[in-house]
């Protein structure tokens, strides 16, 4: 059996602040080129990373994460939208709008109501949803998440539909993980919140306090046959350096021990929800600090896709974009039917209210390409045989002529004139940008097919 030691040690991450304070300029940059390499760093080169304070060094570690992330994504941004099934839970965590002890009245969806927010979201232009419950194991059974599943998949509306389901859902049984395995899931996610123990064990009551439960959940999804998992920190719940190591030594622990990586990592912010007392998180993590964040991350797992919500301002995502990440969420609720209608008890509080043609509009005015591809989940391109063609950078070989037809879909079915106008000149750019001339000429004649109303062409 793993111990908590294999994937974290708290004395080592505080051996590693305390050694690489004040680093020199000559050793920063000695790291910056060890990144460029795309190998990945060592838990020492992040502290340094970390420590740093210069803002030119900042700038370069900004300059080199944004070269890694082009290198091996190219400049496509993958969109997806949470679709919060239950707000029922169990568990008294300190920071979350959803907590025990909040008095407002739960929501569960029905499966017809979770018809009607699919076809909402469908109509928006989502192709990929990230479902997520609060834990009650009366209310949110496995059986209902699995229902909700395959309902989702059996939704539409037009010509929309969901082609992958992504889950968020507490740290569960290997026998349950089947039941979601069975049910077609993509990745599952799931955030240590903090890697700190003693934190963790004071912010937390019910059945999510069990540390090593939710430490180990990822490896009991594998065993289950998950074989794309995501990490994540909420970020201001303690020092975010050590946060960013132990996420670090997490993603190695992984790779380490079941030759996988993590598909993902998210970088949250806590945001204030309703009757949650916190005026601020405990440990304050500003915007800036969030971006040498991101681009830390970038380094140091280049591999890893990295996933950024509307819990941020539209600028701060607009500079993310450019410095590491590769999936966003855009025009999101945070309540169970928040979606067309006035949200009710929320789990935290969005800072990007804007809709998915206006994020699409920003992203397209910075030159890049929207993507709502799931065809590496259809092709089987998924654990060991996605890291294989993510970690030398041969991924976006697939992933601009799929993020192509399934933008062009967008423009065909849902863009405004101005984003149509705007999204062809960038369709036609990344078409030229296509290096192998069979799959250019492929990917035309399908944009052809697309345009005379054929749906769903992916390489």
């Amino acid at each position: 059996m793993p111990k908590v030691e294999d994937i974290i040690s708290e004395d080592r991450i505080n051996g590693i602040l305390e050694e690489t304070k004040n680093p020199s300029q000559a050793r920063v940059s000695e790291i910056l080129r060890k990144a460029s390499e795309k190998r990945g760093l060592d838990l020492e080169d992040v502290g340094y990373l970390l420590n740093t304070k210069d803002p030119g060094l900042t700038r370069k570690m900004f300059d080199t994460a944004s070269r890694i992330k082009k290198e091996i994504y190219g400049e496509r941004l993958v969109f997806f939208a949470p679709l919060y099934i239950s707000s029922y839970c169990i568990n008294d965590c300190v920071y979350c709008g959803f907590h025990r002890g909040n008095t407002k009245p739960r929501k569960r969806l029905t499966l017809e109501e979770i018809r009607g927010q699919v076809k909402i979201l469908e109509d928006m232009g989502h192709k990929r949803l990230l479902v997520e419950s609060g834990e009650d194991p009366d209310e949110n059974t496995i059986y209902y998440g699995a229902e909700a599943i395959k309902t989702i998949y059996s939704t539409r509306s037009g010509t929309g539909e969901i082609r992958r389901v992504n889950v968020n859902v507490a740290a569960t049984t290997v026998e349950n993980y089947k039941k979601l395995k069975a049910v077609g899931i993509g990745t599952y996610q799931l955030f240590q919140e903090t890697y700190h123990r003693e934190t963790y064990e004071m912010l937390h009551d019910g059945p999510k306090a069990d540390y090593e439960r939710q430490l180990f959940a990822h490896d009991r999804a594998f065993e289950a046959g998950i074989d794309d998992v995501g990490l994540g920190v909420l970020f201001g719940l303690y020092d975010h350096r050590f946060e960013v190591l132990a996420l670090v030594s997490h993603a190695r622990y992984l790779d380490r021990k079941l030759g996988v990586g993590p598909h993902t990592f998210s970088v949250p912010r806590w945001q204030p929800a309703d009757t949650v007392e916190w005026e601020k998180a405990p440990y304050p993590v500003s915007e800036d600090e969030l971006l040498k964040i991101i681009a830390i991350l970038r380094m140091a797992v280049p591999y890893t896709g990295m996933i950024i919500s509307t819990r941020e301002r539209p600028e701060i995502r607009a500079r993310a974009f450019e410095i590491g990440i590769s999936q966003t969420s855009a025009a999101s609720r945070a309540s169970p039917a928040g979606y067309g209608k006035a949200e009710e008890l929320s789990q935290f509080s969005l800072s990007d209210h804007r809709s998915v043609d206006d994020v699409l509009k920003g992203i397209l005015e910075q030159g890049l390409l929207p993507s709502f591809c799931t065809a590496c989940y259809r092709k089987g391109r998924t654990g060991a045989a996605f890291m294989d063609l993510a970690k030398p950078g041969d991924i976006q070989e697939l992933c601009r002529p799929n993020a192509i037809l399934t933008f062009k879909e967008y423009l065909e079915d849902y863009a405004s004139p101005e984003v149509r106008e705007l999204g062809q000149k960038i369709l036609d750019k990344c078409l030229n940008q296509i290096t192998d001339g069979n799959v250019r000429k492929e990917a035309e004649a399908r944009l052809e097919r697309i345009k005379k109303g054929e749906r769903d062409l992916f390489f």
